[in-house]
């Protein structure tokens, strides 16, 4: 799963996880209402946050929200 190295004082996480039991996963650092500082991400990240997005549905399901620190 690609984790991004920015962490929000909450340490909750946006995960979309893969539909297959195979595909790979995104997770990025939110606010508890999931919504990702774009700002704060690096280039990469958000081309993967933007990608993660666009697939929702096909390779990807919708996100969660989760608490905690981020991590597979």
């Amino acid at each position: 799963m690609s984790t991004s190295a920015t962490t929000f004082e909450s340490g909750h996480q946006l995960r979309f996880r893969p539909l297959s039991g195979t595909g790979r996963g995104y997770c990025f650092p939110c606010d508890p209402g999931g919504h990702v500082d774009l700002d704060a991400l690096d280039a990469r990240d958000r081309n993967d946050y933007f990608f993660a997005r666009t697939v929702i549905g096909r390779e990807l399901a919708r996100p969660a929200v989760l608490a905690g620190a981020i991590g597979p």
